[in-house]
């Protein structure tokens, strides 16, 4: 499908019935036309210039061709190269344009003023960038004069680039020595992130999509793939009604669009899928299931800490319950282990959770087959759950009693949300407790390593990690956090408590609350300080999607009006400050060479990052011409520096953690995406296996979790909790998140694609 605005691709019907019976032949070859020449010449025939993108919505990672004349997007189509999605786009992707092109995008900035003057109950004003970023900068330096470093803050976004990510990074970790940085995908994936740490010692899935053709069955545990991911859910529909004897099992607290294609559908009551996990171990054991060598040569057992508390406030009364101290892993024997599954027996689990035995039975026999290769699947329904980490991880103890993980069809897969959750929330590190390549603050080697790469004098960051995004708000309440930026972020829609807590701490007339967005969102309207923002292909960028896979694409058009991009904003900010301002005296005696230097200076015209020069333009290897703003602005290619310094972080030859090894810039500018670990120019499917991973020597009977220090993997114990809260009298419903086929996230881009806002004009309850 090709979507066209203001320009209509004219084509005979014998020219589309020709174009057509190439790429069919060509498919049944096995031959992939090249993108330039599936766009039917259109270059040639309408002046359009076709180059590739990666999706701007999901965490999916489609790569969709972009058509663009005089200026303007006038076309899309999937793209028949991208493995991904393999030409398919979903409903929201064939609209995709359309996003950019919104009657009230904004276009120069915003501030609340009364009588010429900032005001926080004043009205919006449009005014310039330096009056926007002058007021901005006397706030957060008042903060820091006043408060220190705690006192600023900033909030990102799983739709960051992996390059603005990772400026914002700097900014915040070493500009401002402030560690309040997070991202929205500490609402959705941070358990996630925890249960791959926990379990394995390193973040992010070991398989990959290929394993949606090579597995024999699948297992869905709260994830509606067939609206929240509908090109991997057509590819596993495939597979399911073209492979014999192919089987898929859906476990939800409703039931959704998968259950049409379900073969098992389960509906289990709120929390108790910890249960019936438990309850698939169990019978594993019982049956002697379970894979000996595999976890003799390759795991350890352990149990999880209890009665953790929900990180409510302290005087919540569910918080006030809480006796546990939380507190690190205790090692236990595979008894002990098998002894704390022991009471989840079929017919507990069964009565638990309200699932008839017979499913739970097919579906612990599936497990439990050493002949059938088994994928998992989840997003929002174990990531969004009040015990996230435990229900991650008793899923993991799952494939690893039976050892299937880490080849093709075996896999346990925690999906994304956001296009680059991955790529730059967990592998840039912009959460408050994380530096990149899976580094953290609280350890001292890593901090001098970050230190090292970033050239700053030791003792530059501090420590103690920052607020993360629930207590930003509450800090904001509290007035303790004083200067806060959100960027792609809706947050004043979309966060939990927010009449309680985070209203009040935006409205604070104590704090300075800066939101970038390209549209008037909740968000926007609740700041005192709104900046347009250029977006997706008004800007170069780099998503990192679910299966660790880095795509890249050029700048196609121009912003309108005033948007500058995140990147843009960012560095820019950074030229308000003097180091003196922002770094003790002490700290700067240590390096006097960067007295009388701006953060821009010392962060981003290090010598590393400004040391590869812009010429004036872009050129692809079809000597297309494509622009770059921000590098024709700073005077240098900003993107190509600041990536190929994050590689240091993962690629050199001292780094801390191997397994995050990436291909150098241009790599991926030529490629439809390069799943990492890269080595040797050589993507990696699966991980921790020999015979895929070039991390590990020996053949694919080899397994070895490298990420931790004795390279084996944790089956972590964790019991049944209650829900924190159930329906009673009062509140008689349970609610749960979710999106619709249409939509994506609180409607910000969606609801003003006029298309996708008639098909479902208001939200689902």
């Amino acid at each position: 499908m090709i979507l066209t605005r203001r320009l209509f691709v004219k084509l005979t019907r014998r020219d589309f019935v020709k174009s057509n019976a190439i790429a069919a032949a060509a498919s049944v070859a096995g031959i992939t036309l090249p993108a330039a020449k599936t766009a039917l010449a259109a270059e040639e025939d309408a002046d359009i210039r076709w180059d590739k993108a990666a999706c701007r919505y999901c965490g999916t990672g489609c790569s969709v061709l972009i058509g663009v004349k005089d200026g303007m997007v006038v076309a899309s189509q999937g793209d028949p190269d991208a493995p991904v999605n393999k030409g398919l786009n979903c409903i929201k992707g064939y609209f995709l344009p359309k996003i950019l092109y919104g009657k009230d995008r904004l276009t120069q900035p915003l501030l609340r003023k009364k009588n010429g003057q900032f005001d926080k109950n004043g009205k919006f004003e449009p005014v310039s960038w330096d009056e926007a970023f002058d007021v901005m900068a006397d706030k957060w330096k008042a903060a820091l004069k006043k408060t220190g470093p705690t006192a600023v803050g900033m909030f990102g976004s799983g739709q960051w680039t992996v390059w603005e990510g990772y400026a914002a990074s700097k900014l915040m970790k070493a500009g401002f020595r402030s560690n309040n940085l997070d991202p929205n995908a500490r609402h959705c994936m941070a358990s996630a992130v925890a249960a791959f740490i926990r379990a394995f010692g390193i973040d992010e899935p070991m398989g990959c999509y290929d394993d949606l053709e090579h597995a024999d069955a699948f297992v869905l545990w709260g994830a509606n793939m067939a609206e929240m991911h509908p090109i991997l859910w057509s590819r596993l529909t495939d597979t399911r009604l073209t492979k014999a004897g192919c089987e898929v099992h859906v476990l939800s607290t409703y039931e959704h669009r998968c259950f049409e294609l379900a073969d098992n559908g389960i509906v289990f009551v709120p929390q108790t899928d910890l249960a019936i996990a438990n309850y698939i171990a169990n019978y594993i054991i019982q049956n002697k299931a379970y894979n000996q060598a595999f976890i003799d040569a390759n795991v350890n057992f352990k149990k999880t800490p209890l009665d953790i508390g929900y990180g409510l406030r302290p005087e919540h009364p569910l918080e006030k319950k809480k006796t546990g101290e939380g507190g690190q892993l205790s090692a236990i024997s595979f008894e002990e282990y098998a002894k704390s599954v022991e009471p989840y027996t079929l017919e507990k689990a069964s009565e638990m959770s309200g699932v008839p035995k017979e499913n739970l039975l097919r579906l612990a026999k599936l497990y439990a087959d050493p002949n059938k290769k088994v994928t998992s699947y989840w997003t929002m329904g174990m990531n969004q759950h009040t015990r996230g980490v435990w229900i991650n991880g008793l899923v993991y103890n799952i494939h690893l009693l039976m050892g299937k993980i880490s080849e093709p069809g075996n896999s346990p897969f925690s999906l994304t949300g956001q296009p680059s959750a991955c790529g730059t929330a967990r592998e840039v590190g912009t959460f408050a407790h994380r530096l990149p390549a899976d580094l953290v603050v609280a350890k001292d080697p890593h901090r001098q390593f970050a230190e090292k790469v970033w050239k700053l004098p030791e003792g530059t960051i501090n420590p103690k990690p920052g607020y993360h995004a629930v207590l930003m708000h509450r800090m904001l309440k509290d007035g303790k956090l004083n200067c806060f930026w959100v960027q792609c972020n809706n947050n004043m829609q979309a966060a939990a408590n927010m009449n309680e807590e985070s209203y009040p701490g935006w409205r604070n007339p104590d704090n300075f609350v800066t939101v970038t967005d390209p549209y008037p969102t909740v968000s926007a309207m609740a700041a005192d300080l709104v900046l347009p923002t250029a977006m997706w292909i008004e800007k170069e960028g780099a998503y990192g999607n679910a299966e660790r896979r880095t795509q890249f694409w050029r700048q196609q058009v121009k912003g309108p009006g005033e948007a500058r991009s995140d990147l843009w904003q960012i560095m820019e900010f950074a030229k308000r400050f003097q180091m003196e301002e922002v770094w003790p005296a002490e700290l700067l005696d240590k390096m006097p060479e960067y007295k009388g230097k701006t953060l821009f200076d010392v962060l981003y015209n290090n010598g590393q990052v400004n040391k590869f020069p812009f010429e004036g333009k872009i050129t692809d290897d079809r000597g297309n011409e494509y622009g770059n703003d921000e590098s024709e602005h700073f005077g240098f290619y900003v993107q190509k520096g600041l990536f190929e310094e994050y590689r240091l972080f993962n690629s050199a030859p001292d780094i801390i953690k191997k397994g995050h090894e990436m291909a150098d810039f241009d790599a991926y500018h030529k490629a439809r995406g390069i799943r990492w670990p890269v080595v040797n120019g050589k993507e990696t499917l699966w991980r921790f296996r020999g015979g895929y991973d070039p991390h590990v020597d020996g053949g694919q009977e080899v397994v070895k979790f490298y990420g931790q220090p004795d390279g084996r993997a944790n089956i972590i114990t964790a019991p049944y909790e209650p829900p924190a809260e159930s329906p009673d009298q009062e509140y008689d419903t349970w609610l749960c998140t979710g999106r619709v086929l249409e939509h994506w996230h609180s409607g910000s881009m969606t609801r003003r694609v006029p298309e996708l806002y008639r098909a479902v004009p208001d939200a689902v309850v």
